[in-house]
C-alpha cells in the first residue's frame, strides 16, 4: 500500500494466558473499583464460568452484583435494565464476561454510569461525552473482539433494528484472554465464531481505510486463523488452538476497531436482524461470495491472504492468486462444518430489497474495496442463498 496519513491508538491493556482468570481481583483493584456489576448471560451461567467468576471475586472480598440476563443478540432493554440494577447496588465498573453479546452490553452499560440521558443518545459514532465506566472484559468465545473494540451492537426492539455504538470512551479497559473458559465451547459456535474473526481480519486487511499497522495486525490474525481454527474445532480441548485463536479474535478486533469492516458486514446487520441468524454464520456465508465480488478491486491483498493460508500460488498470475483465497476460506468453512445458506434461513428473493435498503445505511459500504450497486448486492445474495461462490 501507499504511505498514507493515519492514526491508530489502542485503548485496552490485554492479559493473556491459561488461567489468568485468577488475576481479576489484581484488575478491579489496579482500577479502583469498589464495586463491580458482573454481566453475563444463561450459557456462561450454565457452563459454570459465572461460578468461577464469583468466587475469584468472593475470596478476594471484592462487592459484586450480578446480572445474568443477556440475550444473545442484546438488547436496549436488558442494557437499561442492567443500567438499574448497577445504579441500585453502588456499581462503579464492571466485568463482563461471555460473548460479543455479553461484552457489548456491559460495555454499553458501563457507558451509561457515567455519561448523561439515556442509551438512545449515543447510536452512531462519538457520541458519548466522557469515558464509561471502567470495563474488565473477559471473552469466553473467539470471535467478535469486543474485548478491545469501540463498538457495542445492540437490537432496538422498538423499531426493529440493530444499532451500533461506536467511541473510544466505550472501550474495556483490561481485557483477560483465558483459553480455559473456551474449551467447553460447542464445535458449531467455536467454527461461527472462528469464521466472524476471519471476516474481521479479512475486511480490516483489504479495505479502503487499511493502513500500515492494521495490515500487520490483520495478517498476523488471518495466519492463526488459518493454523488453529480446524483444531480448536475438532479438538476442543486444545489449549493451545484455543489460546491462538482468542489472540486472532482480538487482532482482529484491534485490525477493524475504526477502519471499519467491508460489505459482508454491511450484510450482517440486517441479515441477523431479519432472519436471526448468529452472527458469526451469516458472516461466514456471506464471506466467500464477498471476496469474490472484491477480488478484482484489491487482487494483491487477496493473493497475500491466499499465501497467509498457505495455498500454492507460486508461477500463478496475480488474478488466479487472488482466487486461491477464496478457495482456502471455502475450504475451510467445510472442514469447520460451516455449510448453510441464507435460503436455510428462510431468505426469499421477495425479501431482498428489504435486506439490500437496510444493508445500503452500513459505513462498511463506503469503505468496501468494490463501490456495490443494487443490482451487485442482489447477485451477492442469490450466491449466498445457493451456497454459489
Amino acid at each position: 500500500m501507499t504511505t498514507k496519513t493515519f492514526e491508530f491508538y489502542t485503548p485496552t491493556e490485554i492479559r493473556c494466558g491459561q488461567g489468568v482468570l485468577s488475576t481479576l481481583p489484581n484488575a478491579v483493584r489496579e482500577l479502583g473499583l469498589q464495586s463491580v456489576l458482573l454481566v453475563c448471560d444463561p450459557g456462561v451461567v450454565k457452563a459454570g464460568i459465572k461460578d468461577r467468576a464469583a468466587q475469584i471475586l468472593m475470596q478476594a472480598n471484592i462487592p459484586f452484583t450480578v446480572f445474568s440476563d443477556i440475550e444473545s443478540d442484546p438488547t436496549v432493554d436488558s442494557v437499561n435494565a442492567g443500567l438499574v440494577i448497577a445504579r441500585s447496588k453502588g456499581s462503579d465498573g464492571v466485568v463482563a464476561i461471555g460473548g460479543g453479546s455479553v461484552l457489548d452490553a456491559g460495555k454499553a452499560i458501563a457507558l451509561m454510569l457515567t455519561n448523561p440521558g439515556s442509551i438512545q443518545d449515543y447510536f452512531g459514532v462519538d457520541k458519548a461525552v466522557r469515558a464509561g465506566a471502567p470495563v474488565v472484559a473477559i471473552p469466553t468465545t473467539a470471535g467478535t473482539g469486543s474485548e478491545v473494540t469501540v463498538w457495542s451492537v445492540l437490537s432496538d426492539t422498538k423499531n426493529d433494528v440493530k444499532v451500533n455504538i461506536g467511541s473510544y470512551f466505550n472501550c474495556p479497559r483490561i481485557a483477560l484472554l483465558d483459553p480455559e473458559l473456551t474449551v467447553t465451547l460447542p464445535a458449531p459456535i467455536t467454527a461461527a465464531t472462528g469464521m466472524d474473526a476471519l471476516t474481521h481480519s479479512i475486511e480490516s486487511y483489504v479495505n479502503k481505510n487499511s493502513n500500515l499497522i492494521v495490515e500487520a495486525v490483520a495478517e498476523k490474525s488471518i495466519s492463526l486463523i488459518a493454523d488453529n481454527l480446524r483444531k480448536a474445532v475438532l479438538q476442543g480441548d486444545n489449549l493451545d488452538a484455543r489460546c491462538n485463536m482468542l489472540v486472532a479474535s482480538t487482532l482482529a478486533g484491534i485490525a477493524f476497531n475504526r477502519v471499519r469492516l467491508g460489505l459482508a458486514h454491511a450484510f450482517a446487520l440486517p441479515l441477523g436482524n431479519l432472519f436471526h441468524i448468529p452472527h458469526g454464520l451469516v458472516n461466514a456465508i456471506m464471506l466467500t461470495p464477498v471476496m469474490q465480488f472484491n477480488l478484482p478491486a484489491n487482487f494483491q491483498y487477496y493473493a497475500r491472504v491466499a499465501r497467509l493460508f498457505g495455498q500454492p500460488i507460486d508461477g500463478l498470475s496475480l488474478r488466479d492468486a487472488a482466487h486461491q483465497s477464496v478457495v482456502a476460506v471455502q475450504q475451510l468453512k467445510k472442514d469447520i462444518g460451516l455449510t448453510q445458506t441464507l435460503a436455510d434461513f428462510g431468505l426469499t428473493e421477495d425479501r431482498f430489497d428489504e435486506v439490500i435498503d437496510e444493508a445500503m445505511l452500513s459505513g462498511n459500504i463506503a469503505v468496501n474495496p468494490r463501490s456495490p450497486t443494487r443490482d451487485d448486492m442482489r447477485n451477492l445474495l442469490t450466491q449466498a442463498m445457493k451456497g454459489d461462490v
